[in-house]
Parts: C-alpha cells; structure tokens; sequence
C-alpha cells in the first residue's frame, strides 16, 4: 500500500501525524494477535502499547523489504516472550483485592465544583476510560506534567507514556463522537 510506505517514510523522519496513522491503522491487528496469545485484554494492551513503543523508537531500522505488519507482530511476539520470562522470576506476591481500590472512579471535590458544561462532560467520558489511560490523562493535562516526569512517576520508558497519550485521546475522540 502506497498510502501505509508514504506514512512509514515520514514516521521514520518524526512526523507525529504518520505516528498516529500508523498507530490507528495497526492497532487492531497487534493488539488481536497479543489477545490470542494472553488471554487477556489489560495484558494484550499493554504489550501492544510496549510495541508501538519499541517500533516508534525503533523506525529508522524498519526494512521496506519486510511487510511493517509482520515487523510489528515480530516486535509484538518478542514482547510477550520476554515478559513470560520476567513473570517466570520468583516476587512477593500482591493482594488482588486491593488493585480494585487503587482507581477512584468517583469525582473529586474539585470536579464538583466545576460548573462549565463542557468540562463536565469531557470528564465523563474520561471516566469511561480504562484506568491506565485515565491517569496518563490526568498526570499530562490535568497536572501537566511533562512525558518524562509521567515516565518515571509511573515507572515506564517514556515512549510507552507518549503511545498511550495517543492511544488515550483516540479512545477519548471517539467516545466523544458517538456521544454526539
């Protein structure tokens, strides 16, 4: 596809638009192939973010030759190994019933007071985010903090904070679409 080699040339130069079309175009194939290997829909999506991560940083060594699906699936399948590795190590283990507290889905007394009708209904549709998308939305816009402070607040390489940035107001773009 021409279209797909044009966006892949500029991505490779730093054009953020090419970023974000690829992002959008493979998507749903990466993050398909990781939910058949996990079984599970948090795990699929934080290793298909690691892979857009891994590629965007990545891009200059892409080789035309190879179609940039099957690079990213590579990328992908490379991922999951190594994570399987690194859950294979012996930790503490960590009460599950706690993870549900961690995120409070119910608006603060700041968010109360807010009466402008349009912040209040972003902020509904940020709730109906998953939580790891709405806390890279609050720490980026709400607490402005820059990419690498997120980074290492969240303990996470600064590529996987700007891919879920991405990923974040897509989701949130198109919640606000159907809304209307």
């Amino acid at each position: 596809m021409r279209e797909i080699e044009e966006h892949i040339a500029k991505a490779k130069v730093g054009n953020q638009i090419s970023f974000l079309f690829l992002l959008d175009f493979f998507w749903n194939d990466v993050f398909r192939f990781q939910l058949k290997r996990t079984n599970n829909e948090y795990e699929a999506e934080e290793i298909t973010i690691q892979t857009f991560s891994r590629a965007f940083d990545k891009i200059s060594t892409y080789n035309k030759e190879y179609k940039f699906k099957t690079w990213l699936i590579t990328i992908s399948k490379n991922i999951h190994i190594d994570s399987k590795r690194v859950k294979s190590i012996p930790t503490l283990s960590v009460d599950k019933s706690l993870e549900k507290n961690i995120v409070d889905e119910t608006p603060s007394a700041e968010d109360q007071l807010i009466t402008e009708q349009n912040l209040i209904s972003l902020l509904f549709h940020i709730k109906q985010l998953k939580p790891h998308y709405q806390e890279v939305i609050r720490y980026r816009f709400f607490e402005e903090m820059s990419y690498k402070d997120i980074a290492e607040t969240l303990d996470e390489p600064m590529n996987n904070i700007k891919v879920k940035l991405l990923r974040a107001k897509k989701l949130l773009a198109e919640s606000i679409k159907e809304r209307e």
